[in-house]
């Protein structure tokens, strides 16, 4: 697996279409944005105008949104997951902790952007756990540091694409 591959998003044509369509309304909001702040601006003075500040500060957010949305969109690949025999993104897969067998968890390594479209949890390739398992096989244990600091031993039980 090639480092490219390892960072490539992998969307299913539904989550694809939703982000797209979030940005979309985005871009189509700009003329209403534009307008509430030539609003605001003709109140009065700038300095103490709350509603103008507001209206420039919402702008600046759906501007970094789309902007956000563009990139994420235009890097994304949309489709199934190839089938590998490794751990890499767009993989639903379950692990146990330390030894305990009974002590396991299902979960989606991908893009936080997918979690609106399943029931499952999703770890992005960036975490600590997402990295120790990038390109791990089934039945091999690693060992990650969590954000608490505790060092963290897990065993990949099964993986498989995720189907939307």
């Amino acid at each position: 697996m090639t480092s490219s591959e390892a960072s490539k998003t992998w969307l299913s044509q539904d989550a694809y279409d939703r982000l797209q369509a979030e940005l979309d309304e985005l871009i189509a909001a700009r003329p209403e944005i534009a307008a509430e702040i030539n609003a605001r601006r003709e109140e009065g003075d700038l300095r103490e105008n709350g509603g103008y500040h507001a209206a420039r500060e919402e702008q600046g957010k759906q501007e970094g949104r789309i902007l956000y949305l563009k990139e994420f969109l235009r890097n994304a690949e949309v489709g199934d997951t190839p089938t590998a025999d490794k751990v890499t993104p767009g993989m639903v897969v379950t692990i146990y902790f330390d030894d305990d067998k009974s002590d396991t968890e299902k979960f989606l390594l991908g893009s936080r952007e997918i979690a609106s479209t399943t029931d499952l949890t999703v770890y992005s390739p960036e975490s600590a756990l997402g990295k120790a398992i990038l390109g791990a096989a089934t039945g091999q244990t690693v060992t990650y540091t969590a954000p608490s600091g505790a060092d963290i031993k897990v065993t990949v039980v099964e993986f498989s694409p995720f189907g939307g």
